[in-house]
């Protein structure tokens, strides 16, 4: 549907009142008399194995019926972005009143129209309409056994399930099976029966989903699994952590009652060694507090966006998820300027300002860049996907009207409120050096060390940030690639994700298992007296998002059928922008998690 300039001033309307109230898909309540008027809505066509490669309905060149206007469509901003183009088909259909198969129009077959179905049909090109938000497909045509003669259905035959005065389902059968020879006139059909339905308005699109697929043991077994992964990872933390801090404190307590030269001559290793630089600001302090500032929104707007769709059935609509999720993300701006503003004030940060802007506009630029770098491809291959002018200034005015203003909401109670650096241990001037790791066989340096700590003291050499980094990732991607499976499908095949409660678990599952791998992997730099903690514990959560990006190479190559050079890049564009945005979340819960155990710890223990 082309943009007018009316259009484009609704779009940048809706841009400013978006931050008040999310939109329904359409203004329509679901509700008919006898004989009025029903709406059936060409949306897009492709083909089947390349499902996020669309192009408009009439990009082929089918033939529409002779009613021209209608009056009761809008479009949101979600279904823009996602490239629903719903075009009238032009079919007169009321409401319980049936129609008889008739010819609607003709289709003038030349050889460049015939051309364009061959290649439809060859290509197993799909298509999908709209009667009342109810999804129906259907297939272009089909060729014969030996791929030579080619033929298109020409006959729609609608059957639609009403319960009251309410819309309840719709089944679409394609019939009238014509062979496609050029310089002929192919006349397009339809039928209308009207029949009534048991099923509840409220459950209507239970027929869309797949219980046995998402509800498979398999699903059940991942969560059950990673739910005692939990367990077993929580107290094995908590014991092993528990022990020897306790043994710890209690070496620390014997040594404040030695004289210095006792002191100097005993253990001088461990976490305490390091406790006048622990609380040291992190390198490149403004970069790393917008990243924890935006990977707190990015948690807050999971959270929300999980919950809403759990209550709400959000899949029932076009384009809702997408636009709760933007409505969700510009109400929550206040989130990342608190935790991102107090953060860089506690670092001692004096460019507050460029702080804000840089936490404000993180995520929007890395998703519109991603987005328009796409958008030129789809141009290029004329596909729905190609998001319009009008998208663009009402993205564009979300972010400097409501989104900045926010932030800065946000970032002025945080700095004021919590920007304080109270730390429990005082920061030393010079920096400490940290102690040189080396690999290989290490011979012990002092006659009364004991063999466990010697044991202990020599792990530790292998210790390094890189290392942890590596590795950290491991046990969070373990505990939610199943479910990064159901995630994908959902998206790339045609699945409706509905099971958000497994969501909401595998959520909570990964943010424990997180922050427990993120502590043990600090409590183990710092034993090494190594302090360069922050970075360490945000880029070892981080490292999840890696594996889940060389998971979805796997998933492409071998679990799906896409090819051509906008699928791909349409995949691994917003895989790459999907799996940022979950390093980031990520990142932020193992950091904010370690930094309170840090604080935790280093208050317990006495400092000279």
């Amino acid at each position: 549907m082309g943009y007018s300039r009316w259009k484009v001033v609704a779009a940048v309307v809706f841009a400013l009142v978006c931050s008040l109230s999310p939109v329904d898909a359409d203004e329509h309540d679901h509700t008919y008399t006898d004989k009025e008027e029903v709406v059936l809505w060409m949306n897009t066509v492709g083909p089947y194995h390349n499902r996020q490669e669309t192009y408009k309905y009439f990009s082929l060149p089918f033939c529409a019926g002779s009613q021209k206007t209608i009056s009761h469509y809008h479009e949101t901003l979600g279904e823009a972005l996602q490239g629903v183009e719903l075009e009238f088909s032009g079919l007169q259909i009321k409401f319980k009143e049936e129609v008889m198969q008739s010819t609607y129009c003709e289709i003038e077959l030349d050889k460049a129209k015939r051309d364009a179905f061959v290649y439809a049909i060859k290509n197993h090109y799909w298509y999908q309409m709209y009667i009342d938000d109810l999804p129906i497909w259907g297939i272009v045509g089909e060729a014969d056994e030996n791929g030579e003669e080619h033929y298109l259905w020409t006959y729609k035959k609608l059957e639609i399930g009403f319960n009251g005065n309410r819309i309840v389902d719709v089944n679409l059968t394609s019939e009238g099976k014509v062979r496609l020879v050029p310089n002929t006139r192919i006349p397009m059909s339809y039928s209308v029966k009207w029949k009534k339905s048991d099923v509840k308005f409220e459950d209507r699109f239970d027929k869309y989903l797949d219980p046995s697929f998402f509800q498979h043991r398999i699903h059940w077994f991942s969560i059950f699994n990673s739910f005692m992964m939990v367990i077993f990872l929580v107290g094995l933390v908590s014991m092993i952590l528990m022990r020897t801090l306790r043994k710890d404190y209690a070496r620390y307590s014997k040594e404040e009652e030695m004289d210095d030269m006792d002191r100097d001559l005993g253990d001088e290793y461990g976490w305490k060694q390091v406790h006048g630089d622990v609380f040291r600001p992190s390198s490149h302090p403004l970069i790393f507090s917008s990243l924890i500032g935006s990977g707190c929104q990015i948690f807050s707007v999971s959270l929300i966006v999980i919950i809403v769709a759990m209550v709400e059935d959000l899949y029932t609509e076009r384009g809702s998820m997408l636009s709760t999720a933007i409505f969700v993300y510009a109400a929550t701006s206040p989130v990342n300027g608190y935790f991102g503003g107090s953060l860089y004030a506690k670092q001692g940060g004096r460019r507050w300002i460029k702080q804000m802007f840089i936490g404000a506009f993180m995520i929007p630029a890395m998703v519109c860049g991603t987005a328009f770098f796409i958008n030129f491809i789809a141009i290029y291959y004329h596909a729905s996907r190609a998001i319009p002018f009008g998208t663009m200034v009402a993205v564009c005015c979300i972010c400097f009207f409501v989104i900045l203003p926010l932030n800065l909401v946000g970032t002025i109670l945080g700095r004021n409120l919590s920007g304080q650096p109270n730390f429990p241990c005082r920061v030393n001037a010079v920096p400490r050096p940290i102690p040189e790791k080396k690999w290989g066989t290490l011979t012990r340096t002092l006659k009364d060390t004991r063999p466990r700590q010697y044991v202990e003291f020599c792990a530790l050499r292998f210790m390094e940030p890189a290392v942890i980094v590596c590795l950290g990732g491991i046990l969070p991607f373990g505990s939610i690639f199943i479910e990064m499976y159901f995630i994908f499908t959902s998206f790339w095949a045609y699945k409706i994700y509905y099971v958000y409660g497994f969501m909401m678990l595998v959520l909570v599952i990964l943010c424990i298992v997180t922050v427990c791998v993120t502590i043990v992997c600090t409590y183990f730099l710092l034993n090494a007296e190594d302090y360069r903690w922050q970075w360490t514990s945000f880029l070892s959560a981080a490292s999840t998002a890696v594996y889940v990006y060389m998971y979805s190479f796997y998933y492409y190559f071998f679990k799906t059928k896409m090819y051509g050079l906008f699928q791909t890049s349409f995949y691994f564009g917003y895989m790459a922008v999907f799996s940022t945005a979950l390093g980031i979340m990520c990142g932020a819960v193992g950091y904010m998690g370690t930094s309170a155990f840090v604080r935790k710890i280093y208050t317990n223990v006495k400092i000279d």
